[in-house]
């Protein structure tokens, strides 16, 4: 890099971000100490129970004693397989505390995906509860260790750790997290204690977080943003309340629990968002919104911000601990920018030859400082690609991020887009490259090639374009079973579209920016053919998922999944059905997702407490008007006739 070349002023001005942290401490020792401060104050609660500082402090140190007395020390990684519940925060810190560092997996993900982790990784002991232990997939040489039923007694008596604790460092592991790979396998990226009590303390100024908050926790363990939301309120003595799986899915159960438990913080992806916006959700004035994971678009925060005290637009990958950049949004014109580095955080916009950007011009966000992890779990060869060293720093580590960004006049960064085939969708990193493997180990696709494009809910939504061998392609419904084997549920396509030939470039590559939208394209359907509707209730449901889909026509067998459905088009039609004054909850449309199985659904809930006219009553009203009359009927909230 030219010793000469210089970035604007503001950028090097924002890079002067030296500050003071607890350099000393571990992750759990922060918590630690904040525990010794304030025993009585709640700490965290779940629909498992409730515990205290000192609670849990005592909970967790048990479980380190039994880990330790089965090998657990620095560097060991010990898998966390456990649902969202007040024993997951046990089992995080019972681990930290026994000098080990945590490997989240996900109940949901693939019993491949998990065997592949645990061997890559090398763990061997994994945390588990009664409702759990049956999901996990045998291993060789891992052991499950019950956490909850009988055996968990014998954990939560176990000799108490010395005050004093294993000897752990601040550049020893705190956590292993898998992120998706490229080659068609994920990757684990490695964090040491001293990335995370970096960031923590950075984050309790910037966005802030006091003792009386309430944060809401709605991420995934397996999902590194998760980090804030269970650790942050734990250093501060504030309360982290931990929703459960479905709560966090749903967006009337979660507006629900957001007035319900008080919350001040809730940290979510713009996915999570505009599934709360779809389902009619009014905001809560004293809500601090955080938002990240992938980029806020204009449209969102200029509805977001108005219903909220505060918006925040995060920006982080992985490898550089969480976030890395921050910005308060104020009166969005436009997407906003991705803010300032936080604490001990530098960043750099290069162009191709690592040279820094000029103003205006394109270029790559590389990020430095006590963020950046250690690197790719036994990948020295990728790690050698993607952390280079830092231009004037001696040898320190660079991670260049791949993110596409540009300089404003006014010295903020805009994010772009990305270099390479990694996309985000619903704030998880997907390598489009790990689900086109997957597609093409399908004996009877000859070609497949992955795309992520936005739909009209503004989300961006994974197609898969698919070249047929020579027996044909199966029905979609076979293909989504085949990639959910291996795939967690957010790398499966929402829709697949067979074409006869893939548009190319000039140097014989296809053209990914010259493939057909869905809409316009031959999408992919089930096995059995078109279906019309039978009933006045069909015919409503038939349209509304036709409308919200984008798609000519919904028949009563078609699965709406197959056809592109995700949660915020579920939301948007529960939300468009609210006048049937029915309850229905998110998972019945995951559980029942054809219109023949969801109305049968609809049929056995009518009848309901305080419920003055039929369904058959109020579709009678509504037949006849036109599609857009029609959802907005159905949109329609009365303020009588029972609970919606």
């Amino acid at each position: 890099m030219s010793p000469t070349a210089t970035g604007p002023a503001a950028v090097a001005e924002w890079n002067r971000t030296a500050a003071d942290y607890p350099r000393g401490l571990c992750l759990h020792q922060l918590f630690e100490a904040q525990a010794a401060r304030t025993p009585g104050r709640a700490a965290v609660e779940a629909d498992d129970g409730r515990l205290d500082y000192a609670g849990l402090d005592r909970r967790a140190a048990a479980l380190a004693a039994a880990l330790r007395a089965r090998g657990v020390g620095p560097e060991t990684r010990v898998g966390i397989f456990v649902e969202r519940s007040a024993e997951m925060l046990v089992a995080l810190l019972g681990v930290l505390k026994a000098g080990g560092a945590y490997l989240p997996l996900d109940p949901a993900y693939p019993a491949d995906r998990i065997a592949y982790i645990l061997e890559d990784s090398g763990a061997r002991l994994v945390l588990v509860q009664a409702a759990t232990r049956e999901l996990l997939p045998a291993v060789d040489g891992v052991e499950a260790v019950l956490l909850d039923a009988a055996e968990a007694d014998s954990v939560r008596v176990a000799p108490p750790l010395d005050s004093q604790g294993p000897a752990v460092d601040p550049e020893n592991l705190a956590y292993v997290i898998y992120t998706s790979g490229s080659t068609g396998r994920p990757k684990g990226v490695q964090v040491p204690h001293r990335a995370v009590v970096n960031f923590l303390h950075t984050m309790r100024e910037r966005p802030g977080l006091r003792a009386d908050d309430v944060l809401l926790a709605v991420t995934t363990l397996s999902f590194d943003i998760a980090g804030l939301e269970l650790f942050l309120p734990l250093t501060v003595g504030a309360t982290v309340v931990v929703a459960g799986r479905e709560t966090a899915a749903d967006a009337r159960l979660l507006a629900e629990r957001i007035a319900s438990c008080g919350a001040t913080v809730v940290q979510a992806t713009p996915a999570t968002w505009r599934m709360l916006l779809a389902a009619g959700w009014g905001g809560r004035p004293a809500l601090r919104a955080l938002c990240g994971g992938e980029a806020l678009d204009g449209e969102l925060a200029r509805r977001l911000r108005p219903l909220v005290a505060e918006l925040w637009n995060l920006y982080g990958p992985t490898e550089t601990t969480i976030w890395s950049t921050a910005q308060r949004v104020e009166s969005p014109d436009g997407p906003p920018p991705i803010g300032r580095p936080i604490g001990n955080t530098r960043v750099y916009v290069l162009d191709e030859a690592l040279d820094h950007a000029a103003l205006g011009v394109e270029g790559e966000l590389c990020i430095a400082g006590d963020g950046v992890a250690r690197g790719y779990l036994g990948r020295p060869e990728l790690t050698a690609e993607r952390f280079v060293p830092e231009p004037g720093a001696d040898g320190a580590a660079m991670y260049r991020t791949g993110d596409l960004v540009r300089i404003g006049e006014r010295g903020e960064i805009r994010y772009l887009g990305r270099m390479d085939h990694q996309v985000k969708v619903r704030g998880f990193r997907i390598e489009l490259g790990e689900i086109e493997a997957a597609l093409a180990r399908h004996p009877a696709v000859r070609q497949a090639v992955v795309a992520a494009r936005e739909d009209g809910t503004g989300e961006r939504a994974l197609v898969a374009y698919l070249a047929a061998g020579e027996g044909g392609l199966p029905p979609v419904g076979e293909l989504r079973a085949a990639l959910a084997e291996s795939l967690p549920e957010y790398m499966v396509p929402g829709a697949f579209v067979e074409l006869p030939s893939f548009p190319l470039t000039p140097n014989g590559k296809v053209d990914r920016r010259a493939l057909p939208a869905p809409g316009r394209a031959e999408r992919l359907r089930g096995a059995a053919g078109y279906a019309p509707p039978r009933t006045a209730l069909e015919e409503v449901l038939c349209a509304t998922w036709a409308e919200v889909l984008d798609v000519d026509r919904v028949g009563v067998r078609d699965d709406v999944l197959d056809l592109g459905a995700h949660s915020v088009m579920a939301a948007q039609v529960l939300a468009r059905l609210e006048m049937l004054r029915v309850p229905l909850a998110l998972r019945d449309v995951f559980d029942a997702p054809t219109v023949e199985g969801f109305a049968a659904v609809i049929l056995a809930r009518e009848e309901v407490p305080g419920r003055t006219e039929t369904i058959a009553g109020i579709l009678k009203k509504v037949k006849g008007m036109s599609a857009q009359e029609r959802g907005a009927a159905l949109r329609t909230r009365q303020g009588a006739g029972g609970a919606p």
